[in-house]
């Protein structure tokens, strides 16, 4: 079935939910954000699957969140980085493996959300952006932990320099578990969730020992909440993603006005 931009299939008894608006690199919006988060949350017991696959439509995973619905205050900024969370809270929060099939590119925050998953695994095409710090933006997901817990001293420059990984380079250090041919590649996922959940009792056992503990995510989530307020009164969100309409020759959406700005009026 297809609900708004996410497509949600069974195969057999893994769920394969595909981000599904190729035609604008499957942005996440705010109502998809939210149908994805629920979506994982109604396999996640296990009751009916034996775990998750999460990949995109066309040649991009996901080109993050859509720089055209721009939040105008900082309310919406919370709602927006509080949307993208609950989408790590739900996948930390099942019983069973989730799995990401990078098919493309993967932006900002759709790439920190492949960090949760218990394994991504690419296809040639498969890139990671993390644009966020040369737009005035803050990492969301919990990616200030996850980024680090994955490939260590590299999430620096990663995160500062906003620098492409190619596929070859993620399997390198550890964003990506593998490479294999883009139309084996949902397959292959299918494959890894069937290998790794003989028997669902134990699996869940050890998905709770080895993930990053919900305590240690949720304190991140604080600490990216309030990074994302001191860059909205700051006016460094609303000036980085003008700057970035107008490297682009585009008339850039109606500017956000930051608190600081309201202050001067």
């Amino acid at each position: 079935m297809t609900d708004n931009h996410l497509n949600v299939r069974l195969d057999e008894d893994v769920a394969v939910l595909t981000l599904n608006h190729p035609a604008k690199l499957n942005v996440l919006d705010v109502a998809t954000r939210v149908l994805l988060a629920q979506t994982i949350r109604r396999f996640g017991a296990g009751e009916r699957v034996r775990g998750i696959v999460l990949t995109g439509a066309g040649r991009a995973f996901s080109a993050g969140e859509d720089l055209r619905a721009l939040p105008t205050t900082y309310d919406e900024i919370r709602e927006a980085f509080a949307t993208f969370h609950d989408i790590t809270r739900a996948i930390l929060e099942t019983r069973i493996p989730v799995v990401a099939a990078v098919n493309g590119i993967a932006v900002g925050g759709a790439s920190e959300i492949t960090l949760c998953c218990d394994a991504r695994i690419g296809s040639p095409a498969a890139e990671y952006f993390q644009p966020e710090n040369h737009r005035g933006i803050v990492i969301s997901n919990a990616a200030s932990l996850l980024m680090g817990r994955l490939v260590r001293n590299h999430a620096m420059r990663i995160i500062l320099g906003a620098n492409r990984v190619g596929a070859d380079e993620a399997l390198r250090i550890g964003l990506l578990d593998e490479i294999v041919a883009p139309e084996t590649l949902v397959c292959r996922a299918v494959e890894v969730v069937r290998q790794w959940n003989a028997d669902p009792r134990v699996t869940a056992l050890h998905l709770g020992l080895l993930r990053p503990r919900l305590e240690d995510v949720e304190s991140a989530f604080a600490r990216e909440d309030d990074a994302a307020r001191r860059s909205w009164e700051s006016g460094a969100f609303s000036e980085g993603i003008e700057g970035f309409w107008t490297s682009k020759n585009a008339g850039p959406p109606a500017p956000a006005q930051s608190n600081r700005d309201r202050r001067r009026e």
